[in-house]
């Protein structure tokens, strides 16, 4: 039996987006020099981010991109919105086909076999063609792509930190926070993505369960519950409040409060008591020429709502 935790907050990593800390500039750090002019740093490519970095080149300006992940998109494209709907869009058919549907409406099927490792595999396909998709436009509109944990240590400064311990500072007129979100933890659950699983490890089981219990029941609970119902797992949903789907939109209301105030930076951007970023209609933080959009500020967690806003 899994017990899936379907649950968003702001991620630690905005609190250590803002950190100030003082880093050697000798050893294993080093300078990206192709970037150190930049007119926008944006960190972060999600829907949010990557929008704002194609939007802005394409008007422009010299733009740079940090993503920690190795492939573009964020979690939308690459533990979220797309693959959820291709193993719902997958799943549906099977379900269809398994169930009397099909044969109600003169489709005979013969014997069913789910394949499990094959629909996953699909599933793949279609992320990776669109995170591609993404990388190609990156180089088109000639964006310069950064692989690494980007942090704030300057009002007109990036640092960026590698897998491989290497550093690089980066220079810019502006800065554009779209961190995005994750999942909320529970105390005394150690999310092992085997047993407990977030959102993430749900859409990468290697067989299906017999049980799974959803603690909380909004949308990407029911979505990646209805995914493995469908292929044969018992679903028990168990939800705070008194109607399935959240109250509105789940994401908004599900958010864990973190400690409020400035963080602890020199930079001084201020956070919400839940740990958002507050930025006024322009997008811009308390700090001039610093911005951010999407999850880690108010309003619902929904992809295209960073579109619209990058």
């Amino acid at each position: 039996m899994q017990c899936l935790v379907a649950r968003c907050s702001l991620p630690s990593r905005v609190k250590q987006l803002l950190r100030s800390t003082n880093f050697a500039l000798f050893g294993k750090s080093r300078f990206f020099a192709a970037a150190d002019n930049a007119d926008l740093v944006v960190i972060g490519s999600g829907p949010g981010g990557y929008v704002a970095a194609i939007k802005a080149a394409q008007l422009g300006l010299t733009t740079v991109c940090v993503e920690k992940n190795k492939t573009l998109g964020g979690t939308c494209l690459n533990v979220g919105c797309i693959p959820s709907k291709a193993l719902l869009n997958n799943s549906f058919m099977y379900y269809q086909a398994k169930s009397a549907d099909f044969a109600n409406r003169g489709i005979d099927v013969g014997e069913l076999k789910l394949n499990l490792q094959k629909m996953m595999e699909q599933k793949s396909n279609a992320v990776n063609s669109l995170t591609s998709g993404v990388a190609h436009l990156f180089k088109k509109n000639k964006i310069t792509h950064m692989e690494g944990h980007g942090t704030i240590t300057g009002k007109n400064e990036v640092l960026v930190q590698k897998q491989d311990g290497t550093e690089g500072r980066i220079q810019t007129k502006h800065i554009l926070i779209a961190t995005g979100s994750e999942v909320t933890p529970f105390k005394g659950i150690e999310i092992d993505e085997e047993t407990f699983i977030s959102s993430t490890g749900a859409l990468s089981l290697k067989s299906v369960p017999d049980r799974i219990i959803l603690i909380g029941a909004g949308v990407i609970g029911v979505e990646l519950g209805s995914v493995w119902q469908r292929l044969g797992s018992q679903v028990t949903a168990i939800e705070y409040l008194p109607n399935i789907g959240g109250a509105g939109i789940d994401l908004d209301v599900s958010i864990e409060s973190a400690k409020g105030g400035k963080s602890d930076t020199n930079v001084g951007i201020a956070l919400d008591q839940h740990g958002r970023v507050p930025v006024n209609e322009r997008y811009e933080t308390n700090v001039p020429n610093i911005y951010a959009i999407g999850d880690c500020i108010h309003g619902p967690m929904l992809a295209h709502k960073a579109e619209d806003e990058g």
